[in-house]
């Protein structure tokens, strides 16, 4: 693949250009093709499939938070991990990180869940696969979009220093390898799925990502949105 054919943010595009070259990624683009050739619907739309970079360029990441798989019903997923367009209903993981960032920090629970506020301010919101398929949970998990991802979060840790990793959940947890834990603050906690029965309440990472920050000389995060 060429990179310069690889519509992403040019910082990126320069920061990851050997991995658009190498055969994994021509794979993941023709198996895209193919399955919308077969007629499967596919999402984020194809202009938001980059969106976290698009958002936040690589010299502005302060904060990443990983998620595992854009949201599969239709009119959610739009690029970035746990955030949804404004008018739809917020899912059931973000308001657990609401109902968390009322306790952490001073944030009022706004009525929708759009977190393009947050990228803007330099948290990368990274989903480990970019794209899946209506109603198919973890549907494109294998055509290779975790070697894309890892390779991501590996350029920003080699690259970067001082920047805070917030990994939720034991899938988040699998790419600690990936982190040099000397350069940076990694935060762990179960994931804010109720399906972890409310583990993830108190982990207070909002505060703690600020006072990291804040000690690095970097501006905080307003995480009101």
């Amino acid at each position: 693949m060429d990179p310069s054919k690889v519509n992403i943010e040019p910082s990126w595009k320069k920061a990851l250009s050997k991995e658009f070259e190498k055969p994994y990624f021509d794979n993941i683009l023709m198996t895209l093709e193919e399955r919308k050739q077969t007629g499967a619907t596919i999402y984020p739309d194809e202009a938001n499939v980059y969106k976290a970079f698009e958002l936040t360029p690589f010299d502005d990441v302060k904060v990443v938070i990983l998620g595992q798989d854009p949201y599969h019903n239709p009119g959610e997923a739009m690029g970035l991990s746990f955030s949804v367009p404004v008018g739809v209903r917020v899912p059931p993981s973000l308001k657990n990180i609401y109902k968390e960032l009322e306790k952490d920090v001073i944030f009022e629970l706004p009525g929708h869940g759009d977190l393009t506020h947050w990228a803007n301010q330099g948290v990368f919101l990274l989903n480990a696969m970019l794209t899946v398929e209506h109603k198919s949970a973890g549907a494109h998990k294998k055509i290779g979009w975790q070697l894309f991802t890892d390779a991501v979060i590996k350029k920003l840790s080699d690259e970067r220093e001082g920047l805070v990793f917030l990994f939720w959940g034991r899938f988040a947890q699998s790419k600690l390898t990936l982190v040099d834990q000397l350069k940076h603050n990694v935060l762990c906690a179960a994931h804010p799925s109720p399906l972890a029965r409310n583990a993830f309440s108190g982990c207070k990472h909002f505060s703690k990502t600020n006072e990291y920050l804040e000690a690095q000389g970097k501006q905080t995060i307003e995480w009101q949105v």
